[in-house]
């Protein structure tokens, strides 16, 4: 079965007509998902866009067809942790599941996702990263990149935008040695559904899912490129695809091809209204960063 006929025939466990944003890749992150993790799950899904739109439940006409909650910003990990050993006892085939945004991630988040995967928590964590606070007014977040124009980091005659780089947390998770790790794009949905499978598959640890999230209301885009923007950041290796599991990175086949023949990063900052105000050098500092972590990336993979 292709994945094309798979996604067909798996049943949407989101419902339609929630509220987001037109283009907003964390819904199709979401609906994919959740047609791979399957029916015999449980959700949490904290504060932040994802939230915000609807799919934990608004009334009876939003939110998803299996068990969902909201935890707060900061301790989605610890309590989708304890919902999974309730289960446990009773049912240790259900899946147990946080969606959450990158602030509710890297920042707020971060000592309880750290904390779970050092105690081998047997939940599955995915990230929509969508690089800030984007339902509370474009703040900076961690993974927020360098030089974006955003309502806590303005361009203007005393500031050039953020002034540090992308936390990358995916990195430190795999240094932290979790069961397994590994980064998604909503461009390229073979890889985004292998991966899913195989965090379904692990039973003695945590599994974590970077996703890009492309966000057209944030990054000042068309939503109709969504899709396009998130290739783009694969193809510049700004945003490279790899899985790391018991001690080996692996490179996955879409960067491996974009590896051959990297595009500038300036063709993934082209048109973002965050980035209009890069002059050529700080566009060149964002090149240099790109190419140091991909180098650490390809020394880690062999």
């Amino acid at each position: 079965m292709t994945v094309v006929e798979f996604l067909a025939q798996a049943e949407d466990l989101v419902s339609p007509g929630l509220s987001a944003c037109q283009g907003c890749a964390a819904e199709l992150a979401l609906r994919t998902a959740m047609k791979v993790i399957g029916p015999k799950s449980v959700v949490g899904i904290p504060p932040g866009c994802v939230a915000g739109f609807g799919a934990p439940g608004w009334g009876l006409k939003t939110g998803m067809k299996v068990p969902v909650c909201m935890p707060l910003l900061g301790n989605s990990a610890s309590l989708m942790s304890g919902i999974k050993q309730a289960y446990a006892a009773k049912d240790p085939e259900v899946r147990v599941v946080a969606f959450a945004g990158d602030g509710a991630t890297v920042d707020a988040g971060f000592q309880c996702l750290s904390a779970a995967a050092e105690r081998r928590e047997n939940i599955i964590y995915i990230c929509y990263d969508n690089e800030g606070y984007m339902n509370t007014g474009f703040q900076k977040s961690g993974t927020t990149p360098h030089g974006a124009h955003m309502s806590t980091t303005p361009s203007g005659s005393c500031s050039q935008g953020n002034a540090a780089f992308k936390k990358d947390l995916p990195l430190m998770l795999a240094m932290q040695d979790a069961a397994y790790v590994a980064t998604l794009s909503v461009s390229h949905i073979p890889d985004f559904v292998d991966k899913l499978k195989k965090a379904c598959e692990v039973t003695d640890g945590l599994s974590y899912l970077h996703i890009l999230s492309p966000c057209p209301t944030g990054w000042g885009t068309t939503p109709e490129l969504s899709i396009e923007y998130a290739r783009k950041a694969v193809e510049t290796l700004y945003f490279p695809l790899y899985e790391y599991s018991r001690g080996t990175f692996t490179i996955s086949k879409p960067t491996l091809r974009a590896a051959a023949k990297a595009k500038p990063v300036s063709e993934f900052l082209a048109g973002q209204r965050r980035f209009r105000h890069l002059c050529e050098a700080d566009a060149l500092a964002l090149q240099e960063h790109v190419d140091r972590k991909w180098g650490i990336l390809s020394r880690l993979a062999g």
